[in-house]
């Protein structure tokens, strides 16, 4: 079951792909083998496909039946947790599906056969079928996820070379028994998902990405200038003390004059960094100027302190 956030999104992109028509008949087969391959059960025995969204089995009867295979929707659960069921289960119509998708012949474990994908676009139908039958998609604001789970390990192998083969890079983990394929980078997400026919849901995370990137750029430049106010104030905070404790100690007005000059404009303008505090001075002094007098100062009240304490 997926969590609510990433509801949310899988269903956004669920939403786009169902309502994307598909033209071609043979893109229809794949569309409709997609979601057989990554159903819970396909098989000898017939097709059983869950979903939390009425629409996927709404599709799944559609596409199977435009291949002459005849299937039912049930509906399982509670009201707080339903599921939408697509099964066939009818001797002749799980046959009929067998036949028209190459798996009449009995074998040891499920593989996808490439002679359902006719044309250039098949196996994005194909995707996007899968997706519908298996996929989820985590909310982007939260992180970069999208994945394709199931339980056949031969199945996954294979989807995975088939999506290599069409320049994707997907990466594959066991997780609880599962088999999972899934992508973490968010551009190969952008791909896979207008890939599938969901260009809306990748425009999404492209402007989330942007926004993210302009508040990244603004909260680092809120910081240096946090930081460059931090040692300004620290900065003035030393220079002040200094001023103070050699006025305290009259001993200011025996230090030369620029020295005096100095103290006297950082204590009118004690907020001021050291650049907009040499402005001050007439002519203005440089600012490497202003901080070597301020250091001046701040070695005076140094020196005084030594003295007082070696009396």
């Amino acid at each position: 079951m997926e969590e609510k956030n990433q509801i949310s999104f899988s269903q956004t992109v669920k939403k786009e792909i169902l309502s994307a028509e598909i033209l071609s008949p043979c893109c229809v087969h794949a569309a409709a083998y997609g979601m057989a391959c990554f159903a819970r059960t396909f098989d000898e025995r017939g097709l059983i496909l869950h979903t939390e969204t009425t629409a996927v089995a709404q599709l799944a009867k559609k596409l199977f039946s435009a291949l002459g295979v005849n299937g039912k929707i049930y509906v399982r659960g509670t009201a707080d947790s339903r599921i939408y069921e697509f099964a066939v289960k009818n001797a002749q119509d799980i046959a009929c599906m067998l036949e028209q998708f190459g798996h009449a012949q009995k074998l040891p474990s499920l593989r996808i056969n490439s002679k359902n994908f006719v044309c250039e676009h098949c196996v994005g139908s194909f995707t996007a079928g899968a997706f519908l039958a298996c996929g989820t998609m985590t909310n982007p604001q939260k992180e970069y996820n999208l994945e394709f789970v199931s339980g056949r390990y031969h199945l996954v192998q294979d989807f995975g070379a088939l999506l290599k083969g069409r320049g994707f890079s997907p990466k594959y983990a066991l997780r609880k028994g599962n088999h999972v394929l899934y992508f973490k980078a968010s551009e190969q997400i952008e791909d896979m998902l207008t890939y599938m026919g969901a260009s809306g849901a990748a425009l999404e995370i492209m402007n989330l990405k942007v926004f993210k990137d302009i508040r990244n750029k603004a909260n680092r430049i809120t910081n240096c200038e946090t930081a460059n106010i931090d040692k300004t104030v620290q900065a003035s905070g030393a220079a002040l003390a200094a001023i103070e404790y050699l006025k305290s100690n009259h001993a200011l007005e025996g230090l030369p004059q620029a020295l005096q000059e100095a103290a006297r404009l950082r204590e009118e303008f004690p907020d001021v960094s050291l650049k907009e505090l040499a402005d001050k001075f007439t002519p203005p002094l440089s600012k490497s100027g202003i901080s070597h007098r301020m250091k001046k100062l701040e070695q005076a009240a140094q020196n005084l302190k030594e003295r007082k304490n070696n009396d």
